[in-house]
């Protein structure tokens, strides 16, 4: 998982002083997440981020769309980052802001990728199974990824297990490899 840019993670580092200060944090959180699946949208990032559109205009937009659904603090800091030109960031600072806080709360964040899309038992195992290694709640995150051509891996932490039929095939071929230059 990349690490979030420092500019994400300044303002995220900023929101969560914030909503701890304001004993706020699930509401910035998904405060924040709204926010990004919202301006995610085409239409309106054409707009939100578009320097020919002036900025009262975007500022309107964001206004129209966001200020009914979200609490002050997190509209103007999305209010700031259209200012600034930089809501492309929202996503990323969510993704930080959620990270923060789930090290606060001890939940340990795991990514899971499969071939093929998992069904909800599925999910809940290995949530469980997650959940037994690491001795904490889990926040697991699932991706497809055809590419693995059939399995699946799972990353917590800096920690990857690799199930994937790709992996499997690159470790063989490795392992050929070196078996071929040792025979010469």
């Amino acid at each position: 998982m990349a690490r979030p840019s420092t500019t994400a993670r300044r303002y995220a580092e900023a929101s969560f002083e914030i909503a701890v200060r304001d004993d706020a944090l699930d509401q910035w959180s998904n405060a924040l997440d709204l926010a990004a699946q919202l301006l995610a949208h085409e239409q309106v990032a054409a707009i939100v981020d578009n320097p020919a559109v002036p900025l009262h205009g975007r500022l309107d937009v964001v206004d129209r769309l966001l200020s009914a659904r979200i609490p002050a603090g997190p509209l103007n800091l999305v209010r700031l980052l259209v200012q600034r030109r930089r809501i492309e960031l929202i996503a990323r600072v969510a993704s930080e802001f959620r990270r923060l806080l789930n090290r606060r709360r001890g939940v340990v964040t795991a990514v899971v990728t499969s071939a093929t899309a998992l069904t909800a038992g599925e999910v809940e195992a290995l949530r469980a199974r997650v959940s037994e290694m690491t001795q904490g709640e889990v926040d697991l995150q699932v991706q497809v990824d055809d590419a693995l051509i059939g399995g699946l891996t799972l990353r917590v932490g800096d920690q990857l297990v690799d199930a994937s039929v790709r992996g499997r095939l690159e470790r063989l071929r490795a392992q050929l490899v070196a078996g071929a230059r040792s025979a010469h």
